[in-house]
């Protein structure tokens, strides 16, 4: 049997506070200043709290075009509405996967259920030849992630990527992106394939462990980048350790990033801009059969 060349920590980066929309509260595990070094991946956020006072004011009306963007909820909700006519609730352990390709207009207001509210939010950069691609949104049921226990101690929400032979049910994805939901009893070890190439990351959610051999351990709220190889290795501590494990092929071109838009160049983002102001940023037909339907707050 060969042995798959393990992969080594890069470097660990601290989530740190930050506001977004209308005043919500959130830690950013990364974004803008990091680009490229999480290529395609730009953005995480994770948005767990129990005072309603910092996430309430939500994400109104907002437009985003070039990228994807992936909510992941663990407690509490979002009541969701675009201009593709969708509109709905992402509940605990539910996803939410939008292209938003050459534009898409929406909004996402959280509520808690249980004085609680927490997720995250990732967002997924797109090649230049997708880039404006026709828009599409999925929505995935906490009943259709399947959950797998590859090993004693161990259990994987696969919502995309393959464990122990069991695909998640988000497919056909364009940088073909790994996301699971890992959870290791204390001292018990993940031991998982990745596609050379692939950029690889791991965000803890609570606990410590090592995330290499002989590592150091890492403890909650901090994200872990990992070097190229074939599989990574995570010891859970003394304590039981969750977090997520994401990884997807590179993109590899230049970034051009402005608010919720993300393309090549500063040219493209002052056409998107344009458009978004006078009317013409929506390329699909809205819900009231206009292409020029501005949403408004």
């Amino acid at each position: 049997m060969v042995e798959l060349f393990p992969r080594s920590v890069e470097e660990i980066l601290p989530a740190r506070e930050t506001i977004e929309g209308a005043g919500v509260h959130l830690r950013r595990a990364f974004g803008h200043p990091e680009v490229p070094k999480l290529d395609p991946f730009l953005l995480l956020d994770d948005f767990r709290s129990e005072n309603p006072a910092e996430f309430v004011a939500g994400f109104p009306w907002h437009p985003h075009r070039g990228i994807e963007t992936v909510t992941y909820m663990l407690d509490g909700r979002v009541d969701h509405e675009d201009s593709l006519g969708n509109a709905g609730v992402i509940g605990p352990g539910d996803v939410q996967w939008m292209t938003a390709g050459g534009g898409i207009i929406h909004q996402e207001m959280p509520k808690p259920l249980d004085g609680k509210m927490g997720g995250f939010q990732l967002w997924v950069n797109l090649p230049a030849s997708q880039k404006m691609m026709d828009p599409r949104y999925r929505e995935l049921k906490e009943a259709r992630i399947p959950a797998v226990e590859p090993a004693p101690g161990v259990r994987v929400r696969v919502i995309a990527g393959t464990v122990a032979g069991v695909r998640g049910p988000v497919r056909d994805i364009v940088v073909d992106p790994e996301y699971l939901d890992v959870r290791l009893e204390e001292g018990r070890v993940l031991d998982h394939p990745v596609t050379p190439g692939h950029r690889a990351f791991a965000y803890l959610l609570g606990g410590e462990g090592r995330f290499e051999v002989e590592g150091e351990r890492i403890d909650s709220e901090h994200l872990v980048l990992f070097g190229d190889g074939e599989r990574v290795r995570i010891e859970a501590g003394s304590r039981p350790l969750r977090f997520l494990l994401i990884s997807g092929k590179p993109v590899g071109e230049p970034v051009a990033w402005w608010g919720p838009i993300v393309m090549n160049n500063r040219r493209e983002l002052e056409q998107a801009v344009e458009e978004y102001h006078n009317g013409t940023f929506l390329k699909h037909d809205s819900p009231t059969g206009s292409r020029k339907r501005r949403v408004q707050p």
